[in-house]
């Protein structure tokens, strides 16, 4: 088996990864392990923006304010200070690596701020309606440049390395040959993105199959909140557009959603904000809609814009919607809720770290007490760079120390590795059905039964695809059809627990919130 030996090892390359591959610069070699491409990420998805305190008219509070009442009580007041009051710097960062966020047309010398559903000011930056994209490029521009950091793609880890309480390194499978390698280090961070497909419906890239959460509960880490999926209310409806976000901006700029009659419905679900209620509550009014209309989507409307204006702000969202036939400046865009974010994950303090000291998790796999039941919009990149930040602080720290870990483990070389010869129809059959389940029973609306119900299919396809497949296979589809697996588990698990309606957790049996409620619902392995 090939060896490597690195200083600090990076899974993942979104912009938790890549931020903080740059921002150790002049500690020793960083390697950044990706599954796909480089630019294969959730980042590069997002369209929206970023949020941050720049107009002359908000503050540090107001946003602090917003972000707290769309995490429904459960956000960690201390983490959303330091997110919110840090994000001026960590903005200047992504500038001075290059990346040209939008100016004010009548004053160049300030950013163009958006509004999004839960703000009560504007201050979404962004480039466009392809935010993402922008900042991943420019990130993968500056990483690319600097000798002291290595990005090996088409590299999956099945598995981390413990021994002695801490983290040795990664156990990955070389996609492009289908041969094991060991990755030893001194530090290894999770950057591993979210969860969506687990999900029959996703707004999420094909790599988000909950890598980094089922890697850090195998070895004993603590998990947290994992029953507060995020559905963003607006995917696009076509059968040829697959996992295409209708980002929230648009609401933003006066877009309405009309039910398939060609109502406006959002007044009777939340008459204040309306089109602008943070997305659990957008969702669960789509929802009802449907159910309610027996409609297949519901319709974002912005045709009351000038045509001009629309091109211009959404370039992305229109060019695509008009590959598939849908002129959004004359007609409405068909959308459906899809999931789209994980507000809980592997448990963290302020720095990134783990319950093991030399393990980090940073960006969605992490749960860190910013996002409580509800993710705030476009505080999701904000959380990757100003965690990635934090981290690195840590590793400076503590480095004296922590690069004595770097030594090889023998424990590595006792997995075993199996060829998938059978019949790709098994693997294929099982992850359409653990995504089906998964929408069904532990989607948008949950009962206890149809969680009891998910978690006896759930239970029935992990024993049948864990005895089969039980050791290391060098097959991505099987690898990641038992993270998926997993992460369904802890799904369930959570929601069970949290026997209360919050945030994105909404269960029939318990409609209202409770007034002594769990702060977290934590679920670790007993290893």
């Amino acid at each position: 088996m090939k060896k490597h030996f690195t200083d600090i090892l990076i899974v993942g390359s979104g912009i938790a990864g890549l931020s903080l591959a740059l921002k150790l610069k002049g500690i020793g070699e960083v390697t950044v392990l990706t599954k796909k491409r480089i630019f294969e990420s959730a980042t590069s998805l997002a369209q929206g923006g970023i949020a941050c305190v720049m107009g002359e008219n908000d503050s540090f509070d107001l946003h602090i304010k917003d972000t707290l009442i769309a995490g429904d009580g459960l956000c960690k007041k201390e983490v959303v200070e330091l997110v919110v009051k840090t994000a001026p710097e960590r903005i200047q960062d992504l500038v001075n690596w290059g990346v040209e966020f939008d100016r004010d047309p009548k004053d160049p010398s300030k950013f163009h701020l958006g509004l999004e559903g839960g703000h009560s000011r504007r201050r979404i930056l962004h480039v466009g309606d392809y935010t993402g994209r922008a900042i991943a490029n420019t990130l993968i521009e500056r990483v690319l440049e600097e000798d002291y950091i290595k990005v090996l793609e088409h590299f999956l880890v099945v598995k981390l390395v413990k021994e002695d309480g801490l983290v040795r390194g990664a156990l990955a499978v070389n996609l492009t040959n289908l041969e094991p390698e060991v990755f030893f280090s001194s530090v290894v961070v999770l950057c591993t993105g979210g969860v969506g497909k687990v999900y029959l419906y996703t707004s999420n890239p094909d790599t988000s199959t909950g890598d980094g959460i089922a890697l850090a509960y195998d070895v004993g880490c603590r998990i947290a909140n994992m029953e507060f999926i995020q559905f963003h209310p607006t995917c696009l409806y076509h059968p040829k557009a697959k996992n295409f976000l209708i980002s929230e901006a648009l609401r933003g700029e006066g877009a309405v959603l009309l039910n398939s009659e060609g109502k406006r419905f959002m007044q009777n679900y939340d008459p204040v904000r309306k089109e602008l209620a943070p997305r659990d509550i957008v969702t669960r009014a789509i929802d009802m809609e449907l159910k309610k209309t027996g409609g297949e989507c519901v319709y974002l409307d912005i045709t009351h814009l000038p045509s001009d204006y629309i091109k211009k702000r959404f370039p992305y969202i229109y060019e695509t919607c008009l590959k598939f036939g849908i002129d959004i400046t004359s007609q409405p865009i068909p959308v459906v809720p899809a999931a789209h974010y994980l507000c809980g994950g592997i448990v963290t303090n302020i720095w990134g770290q783990t319950d093991i000291p030399n393990l980090f998790a940073v960006g969605e796999c992490a749960c860190t007490g910013l996002h409580g039941a509800n993710r705030l919009a476009s505080n999701s990149l904000l959380e990757g760079l100003v965690f990635a930040h934090q981290a690195s602080l840590k590793i400076r720290e503590n480095w004296k120390e922590l690069k004595k870990v770097k030594s090889e483990s023998k424990s590595v070389y006792k997995f075993k590795f199996k060829e998938v010869k059978e019949e790709k129809v098994f693997v294929s059959h099982n992850w359409d059905v653990v995504r089906r389940i998964m929408w069904d029973f532990a989607g948008i609306v949950r009962s206890l039964r149809m969680l009891e119900v998910g978690k006896r299919k759930i239970d029935f396809i992990k024993e049948e695809v864990f005895s089969d497949w039980k050791d290391v296979c060098l097959d991505l589809d099987v690898e990641e059809l038992k993270n998926i697996i997993q992460v369904a588990e802890l799904i369930i698990a959570c929601a069970e627990k949290r026997l209360e309606s919050r945030g994105t957790h909404y269960l029939i049996d318990y409609p209202e919130k409770r007034e002594e409620f769990l702060k977290d619902t934590f679920i670790s392995k007993n290893i």
